[in-house]
């Protein structure tokens, strides 16, 4: 049975109210028919379901439903939460309860003092009488002394989301009635260990709700024992099962305690394909009349190791693993044994919870597929809410169409969109497989998220994705109606002989696409919805190809520069020029920020005030206009202009600034800490575009010494630059309007959906998408599904890592083994040069611009950044990005405020701690980390 990964314990308990079993107090069922109004303290593990989770804990659930379809599990019995929550209903763990709710997960010292306290009142109760009778009673119907493994089965264990492996304890090779109840006392007292109670305070369980079953099995005499992954959980592959085998228990494995003989199975194919022996130096062994003891074996001779686990026994056991995997539908972290008699018995189930998720839907075309993560092309780690995903498919949809792709329903997006994780993919398999895709597509992410090309590139060489298309013409099949519709060419030749007119143009669309957006107040709930599905599917991508065409063609005179002067024309000389742009929407933006900041540093009373509330107090004054009126007319002028921004701007789901200004009231506290003798950002920003004048000139002067034609040919190249290159912003910017207005518009359908109740608030509607919202204005009660796709969300945010590629096999090409060779020496990281300059400073680590605190100077440590994280950029000493390329969005208003930065540092905010003074060579692209060893 498959568990949904946005299932909480919380479903799982209602689903268990339907499917709970007969209840039993001995390992006898009670007769059909007969009323019992006594909790249910034990369970034959045969009688047990997956659904009943909350009833008997992870472990056992997952026991009872392999043996429910006749999968070799060795007999036992569970005794039940409904124990635990008896045995200890009157020992004081309440206000043990309340204190771990109020603790931080980072406050070890406090969460060890709670979580000792509680095993200190586990113990001390014991266990009752009643209880103790049922486990003696379920022992002896296992046979006289039979030795049991004696184990943990809590609640929160062995989740599709959080597998809590090795958080509770095992006791094994139990023998005897008297120490089964010593080792059921002491599980009880293990739900609180201090890993087990940190590890629910990071996943944010609640601990009052989570308690703990107990499982006793017969114990296998297992000559050989260890773990299986139906996937491997290195590369994500779901068609790889890989094995872990030592003699003796499989405790040694399990807890690392010895290097174990390792195989990678293709069970679908029945190969072996790889083998490797470990010296399985530690083996774990039960001793006559309980307990175990850990028998150290010399290191044989290499000629001398034999493997522990013949080929048939590693083929026998994917086909078992395969078994499991097929059950649950979701593959699977398991532990087994063969006995001395070579029978293969499994003893654990769980799902792997590390691997990334597949796509939502599979490729129609046979084969290996591969696919880019869209959303970290774009700078965004985090997932999208539902209603963002479905706006993305609407634009998707509208950029395929116009490029002549079938598109049957445009809500679902095109053919090459792919989700997953609850971000965007986009298969790039055509991409690999031709020739002119090979030569242009990793070049663009060359400047775009350089990490990305890499990995691009490492595929060329893989023979399932050998080049089968070797003409263009399928390309301009595509390209050219674009190109046609948009009149590109026109748009080109006018920048490059009439700058003044195609400027002048830029602002005309931009002013009728604003127009576009606009909605009649009076519009109905489902006319609001036409409008949100035409703004999004049919008008923000015309920005795109009538303005892009201009900052490319800047960049292109870039690169005609420095092809006509050569070493005369050096990278960093390259990038002075590009510094202070016009026309660049974002550091206009920034910049009008700042002079918010400046006006209010003018009043010292209104400083004063600012800088002694916290932000979320400052939003307040704001809504109540109570702000010192400096701050208040300032902020709001900013607002009007730039409220439609956001952080992650390009989901739907996002709020505005305009909605909450909390992170633009924190930045302006930020501003004004700014000494006063500190350079001002905005005269940085004239001195910049000074600079870039000055540049110009010399290297005019540079050309000029080979011939006139070449000075006038560079004049002009580096003017369309100066006047294009900045344009670069402004496509998102318009996109971002048109988001912002489709947003507004949703809002007000779920006013509507409120006040029939259908949702609770109207922020909910971002938790459904397009489809739902009309079922739900049909008159369907959509609170489960807000709830669950909420759920689901808040668990995504979670996730610390986001592949950038992924294959349809579910294999991460970044983790197969040789990727990641040739790193630098430790204490250096490496990455894309993105703005030239050299600055040693220490390091702040920022996941959230949101409320974040960088003090001047500072080096801003980031996973990416969007518009809504460029305000820091004003007071940061430099820059640090996990992704991006040379010209993607950081390294472009890095560059423009003159900060050194490094983009595309893989592991960066991990490998990089807030306080640590670290060197950025923003010309080499590398990182240096003092005292790292």
């Amino acid at each position: 049975m498959t568990i949904p990964g946005s299932l909480t314990a919380t479903s799982l308990g209602l689903c268990s109210a339907l499917l709970k079993p007969d209840p039993v107090t001995s390992m006898d069922k009670k007769q059909p028919g007969e009323p019992s109004q006594d909790p249910v303290l034990v369970l034959d593990i045969a009688a047990i379901r997956g659904p009943m989770l909350p009833e008997v804990g992870g472990k056992a659930a997952n026991l009872g439903e392999l043996a429910s379809v006749g999968l070799p599990v060795p007999r036992g019995f569970c005794l039940t939460t409904a124990a635990y929550r008896q045995a200890l209903s009157g020992v004081g763990l309440e206000p043990v309860f309340a204190a771990l709710e109020e603790a931080s997960a980072s406050a070890m010292d406090q969460l060890s003092g709670l979580a000792a306290r509680a095993r200190s009142l586990v113990i001390e109760a014991g266990v009752p009488a009643e209880i103790a009778e049922a486990v003696r009673s379920a022992y002896q119907d296992l046979g006289a002394n039979v030795p049991v493994a004696v184990r943990s089965s809590a609640t929160a264990e062995d989740l599709p989301f959080a597998s809590f492996a090795g958080q509770q304890d095992t006791f094994l090779n139990v023998v005897g009635v008297d120490a089964v109840l010593d080792a059921v006392s002491r599980c009880w007292a293990s739900l609180w260990t201090d890993r087990a109670v940190a590890y629910r305070t990071t996943n944010v369980i609640d601990h009052a709700t989570v308690a703990l079953a107990v499982v006793v099995q017969e114990m296998v005499n297992s000559a050989t024992a260890g773990v299986m992954f139906t996937a491997n959980p290195v590369t994500g592959n779901r068609y790889e099962t890989v094995i872990d085998a030592s003699p003796g228990l499989g405790e040694a494995v399990v807890s690392g305690a010895v290097n174990p003989d390792h195989y990678v199975v293709n069970a679908r194919r029945g190969a072996v394909l790889t083998r490797v022996l470990g010296d399985r130096q530690v083996e774990i062994r039960a001793m006559p009349g309980g307990g175990t003891e850990r028998v150290e074996r010399p290191l044989p001779a290499d000629s001398a190791v034999e493997p522990c686990l013949s080929d048939r026994q590693v083929l026998e056991l994917a086909k078992l693993g395969l078994a499991v995997q097929e059950h649950y539908r979701a593959p699977q972290d398991t532990e087994w044994a063969i006995d001395d008699d070579g029978k293969l018995w499994l003893t654990q189930a769980r799902p792997i919870t590390t691997l990334y998720p597949q796509t939502t839907r599979t490729p129609p075309a046979p084969g290996e597929h591969a696919f880019l993560n869209f959303s970290l092309a774009q700078g965004l780690t985090r997932p999208l809410t539902p209603m963002g995903l479905a706006g993305i498919r609407l634009i998707a949809s509208s950029v395929a169409k116009t490029a002549a792709f079938d598109v049957p329903d445009p809500r679902s997006g095109p053919p090459a969109y792919y989700e997953a994780g609850q971000r965007i993919f986009f298969d790039f398999s055509a991409v690999l497989r031709s020739r002119v895709g090979r030569t242009i597509v990793p070049r663009v992410f060359d400047v775009m998220e350089a990490r990305s090309a890499a990995i691009m590139r490492g595929l060329f060489d893989d023979p399932r994705f050998t080049v089968t298309i070797k003409t263009p013409i399928k390309l301009t099949r595509h390209v050219a109606p674009v190109a046609a519709k948009y009149r590109v060419p026109e748009s080109l030749f006018r920048g490059l002989f009439r700058p003044a007119k195609a400027m002048r143009r830029v602002e005309r669309l931009s002013t009728e696409l604003r127009s576009t957006f606009s909605v009649p107040s009076e519009a109905t709930p489902h006319q609001r919805l036409g409008h949100v599905q035409r703004i999004l599917g049919e008008e923000v991508f015309a920005t795109v190809p009538q303005v892009l065409p201009l900052p490319a063609l800047g960049f292109a005179m870039l690169a005609l520069v420095r092809r006509i002067l050569g070493d005369q024309a050096p990278y960093s000389e390259l990038q002075t020029v590009i510094r202070g742009l016009p026309n660049n929407v974002t550091t206009e933006m920034d910049l009008a920020l700042w002079q918010v900041a400046s006006e209010i540093r003018e009043d010292p009373d209104a400083v004063a005030s600012m800088v002694r509330h916290t932000a979320a107090e400052l939003v307040e004054q704001y809504r109540d206009a109570r702000l010192p009126p400096v701050a208040q007319a300032g902020l709001e002028r900013f607002l009007r202009k730039y409220g439609h921004r956001a952080v992650a701007e390009i989901d739907l789901g996002m709020p505005r600034w305009s909605d909450d200004p909390t992170h633009i009231l924190g930045v302006i506290a930020n501003y004004l800490r700014l000494s006063d003798g500190a350079e001002a950002p905005d005269q940085q920003f004239t001195q910049a575009a000074l600079d870039a004048d000055e540049q110009v000139a010399r290297f005019v002067a540079r050309a000029r010494a080979k011939s006139p034609l070449h000075a006038v040919i560079v004049r002009l190249a580096l003017d369309r630059t100066r006047r294009f290159a900045g344009l670069r912003e402004l496509p998102k910017y318009n996109l971002v309007l048109g988001l912002s207005a489709a947003r507004k518009q949703l809002l007000l359908i779920g006013d509507e959906l409120v006040a029939a109740q259908r949702i609770e608030r109207p922020e909910d509607i971002f938790f459904l998408d397009l489809d739902d919202v009309e079922i739900a204005l049909a008159g369907d009660d959509v609170h489960e599904v807000v709830a669950e796709r909420r759920a689901a969300y808040l668990q995504e945010l979670r996730r610390k890592h986001i592949p950038r590629v992924l294959l349809s096999d579910g294999t991460e090409p970044e983790a197969t083994p040789g990727r990641n060779e040739g790193k630098q020496r430790p204490g250096t990281l490496s990455g894309s040069p993105a703005s030239a300059g050299l600055v040693s400073a220490p390091a702040r680590v920022i996941m959230d611009p949101v409320g974040a605190h960088l003090e001047p100077g500072e080096i801003l440590v980031a996973p990416s950044t969007d518009p809504g994280w460029t305000p820091l950029f004003l007071t940061a000493g430099g820059l640090v990005m996990e992704m991006g390329g040379a010209n993607s969005h950081g390294a472009v208003v890095a560059r423009e405020y003159g900060i050194p930065a490094v983009v595309g540092v893989p592991d960066a905010t991990s490998r990089i701690r807030t306080g640590q003074r670290i060197t950025v060579d923003g010309a080499a692209g590398t990182v240096s980390i003092e005292n790292s060893g």
